[in-house]
Formats: C-alpha cells, sequence, structure tokens
C-alpha cells in the first residue's frame, strides 16, 4: 500500500518573522523546510508516496513550489491550530494509516527510516526526544506498559518532547478523527491524541529519535541550530 503522508502547513508561522509560509524558508543548503521533507520522505518511501499538504496562509507560494502534491485547504488558518488542519487532511485521506508532520521541523532522513518500520506494522506513533525536556514544548508521560499516556504542553514530569512527526493507524484513524471534530478549535492536534487515548484506549508508542535531530523552527535561532545539520 502507498504511504500517505501529511504536512501541516496552514499557519501564519508570524514568530519567525517572514514573509512567506514558514515551510518556504530556506535553509543553508538552498532548499527549503518543505523541501527538505520531501526530500526525506522519498528516501524512506520512495517517489509514490501520497503527500498531502494543508495550505492556508499565502497557500498559491506553496502550491507553486510543489505542484505534485495533493493540497487540502484550511480556509480558517487565522483562527484555528493544527488540531482542525490535521482533521483535515485525515477526513480527505484514503483508507489505511497517515503519517503526519508539522510543515516546520528539519529533521535527519533515519527519522523515517525509523518510523517506515511501525509503519509497516500499521502501529500508532509519536516520535519523541527525551534528550530535553522545555516547559513551552509539548511533552509526553508514558503508561506501566510504556505506551503515550500523557501529551501537551501542560504535562508535569515530562520524560521527553514530541518532535512532531506522527502516525495514526488504520484502526485507530476514525477515532482520532472523532477527537479532533470535538477539541476546542485553538487545541494542537495532540488534544485530540490524548483523548483517543483516554478514552478509546488506543496504544500509541514513543519512538525515540533523540540520537537523530529534529528541528522545530519557530524563531531565528531555531533556524541557525538547524542549519547546523543540514
Amino acid at each position: 500500500m502507498t504511504t500517505q503522508v501529511v504536512i501541516l502547513a496552514a499557519g501564519m508561522g508570524s514568530r519567525l518573522g517572514r514573509s512567506l509560509p514558514k515551510p518556504l524558508t530556506e535553509l543553508s543548503d538552498g532548499r527549503t523546510i518543505m523541501q527538505q521533507q520531501f526530500d526525506n520522505i522519498h528516501h524512506a518511501f520512495g517517489k509514490r508516496a501520497k503527500v498531502t499538504v494543508v495550505v492556508g496562509y499565502k497557500l498559491e507560494h506553496i502550491v507553486e513550489a510543489f505542484p505534485d502534491a495533493s493540497f487540502v485547504y484550511n480556509e480558517q488558518y487565522d483562527q484555528t491550530n493544527t488540531s482542525k488542519s490535521l482533521l483535515r487532511a485525515l477526513q480527505a485521506s484514503q483508507p489505511g494509516g497517515v503519517l503526519w508532520m508539522n510543515g516546520d521541523v528539519v529533521f535527519d532522513p533515519r527519522v523515517l527510516d525509523r518510523a517506515a518500520e511501525m509503519i509497516a506494522r500499521d502501529q500508532s506513533f509519536v516520535t519523541v526526544n527525551t534528550a530535553k525536556v522545555s516547559d513551552e514544548e509539548v511533552k509526553y508521560t508514558t503508561s506501566a506498559e510504556g505506551y503515550i499516556q500523557k501529551l501537551s504542553k501542560t504535562v508535569k514530569g515530562g520524560l521527553g518532547e514530541a518532535v512532531g512527526i506522527n502516525y495514526i493507524s488504520a484502526a485507530d484513524k476514525a477515532m482520532l478523527v472523532r477527537h479532533l471534530q470535538r477539541v476546542d478549535a485553538q487545541d494542537y492536534f495532540e488534544r485530540g491524541i490524548e483523548l483517543a487515548i483516554e478514552q478509546n484506549r488506543i496504544l500509541v508508542e514513543p519512538v525515540d529519535i533523540s540520537d537523530l535531530y529534529a528541528v522545530e523552527v519557530d524563531f531565528a535561532e531555531d533556524l541557525d541550530r538547524a542549519n547546523l545539520f543540514v
């Protein structure tokens, strides 16, 4: 089955202070953040991977840069958060599991090699970094069995940070969609995952990529750090 991949790229990314959508920010190697993501996707899953980009802010620039992708429009990009962008993408997806990532993450290609093993098993997962636990990032805890239990920015005693690259299995997708429909417009998609875990007992594995690089680019200093790796 062809791997379904979603890139969430509807937001305005105002904190970085650029005129174009943040995923089109150029890296030191000449690629944009999103081009690096596409290269990583093709590295792990081949050119046949079906990539859907959720667009909103200045969408024409992203559509022009990646004409071979499919697009889903979040017309409320300035009023909603990633929960509603992911909801639109999952509702538009074909049967089967979906891998998705935030459109501002610069990451090691080997992250998706590791993810591919889980996707082959159709196991829902969240990639995590246990090397640091910052207050402003999405953090997680696990159950006694080792599955994700809590997943939010307000988690106390977090074991690490969520990286922003995740997968929902075919079996779990409908439940996640249902919770994404119910959460607040300003919630992150992690709230939908957390509710599906709490209420439907879905099993979401943490995939540790602490030995690989993954940088979410929110500010200029994040971009500087990402450029050290590419």
